[in-house]
């Protein structure tokens, strides 16, 4: 693939370019704001104390499911400038579940027909853009519904353009990586995302 589309310069993708992400598996997820500013809230004591916005990122990270049925949640995390999460690609959880469930996004993601001189440019687009029922397609979804919600209270509010994904492989990986989201707000101190706040 080419590095430039529209002339411009694309920063090579982070996820694994050997993995379908949109196989059923356990994915830990990492998505930090803009600059690590402090927009969900802060720490006290070891305990996540949530701002407005951090209220409208956990809300918005609970309702994944309802929007992608083939989705469960498993440990997650708001942390002052960042989410922690597992998220599990699950399609027999979704063939499983009740059939009248409706995905919000489905609506959104049928284009109607284009005419022939913008087909070269939708194949472009096709080919940079997550693919549906992927896990990229889930995040950015999550990412623009947080960034709609709170840009009404606090206009320069953003995410950092990429996100950190982690396919976990095993048991013992699993239980280690759960026990270090949830212990994430008593270690704050020490963790690596903990930066002074630039707001």
């Amino acid at each position: 693939m080419s590095d430039k589309f529209q002339d411009k310069y694309r920063i090579p993708s982070a996820r694994a370019a050997w993995w379908d992400y949109r196989d059923d598996a356990a994915y830990f997820v990492t998505i930090c704001t803009s600059g690590r500013k402090h927009f969900f809230g802060e720490i006290v004591d070891g305990k996540m104390h949530l701002s407005e916005i951090g209220q409208i990122a956990q809300k918005n990270w609970l309702e994944i499911p309802t929007h992608f049925p083939f989705i469960r949640l498993d440990a997650f995390v708001t942390m002052p400038n960042h989410m922690h999460g597992i998220l599990v690609i699950d399609h027999f959880f979704e063939v499983s579940n009740d059939d009248s469930v409706e995905t919000l996004h489905a609506t959104s993601l049928q284009q109607p027909p284009q005419l022939n001189n913008q087909s070269t440019k939708n194949e472009e687009m096709a080919a940079i853009s997550p693919k549906k029922g992927s896990l990229s397609s889930v995040v950015r979804s999550y990412k623009s519904s947080v960034s709609k919600q709170a840009r009404y209270s606090h206009a320069d509010f953003a995410w950092q353009t990429r996100f950190h994904d982690h396919i976990i492989r095993d048991e013992q990986e699993y239980w280690k990586i759960r026990e270090y989201i949830l212990n994430n707000p008593k270690r704050w101190a020490e963790d690596k995302y903990n930066q002074p706040d630039t707001q």
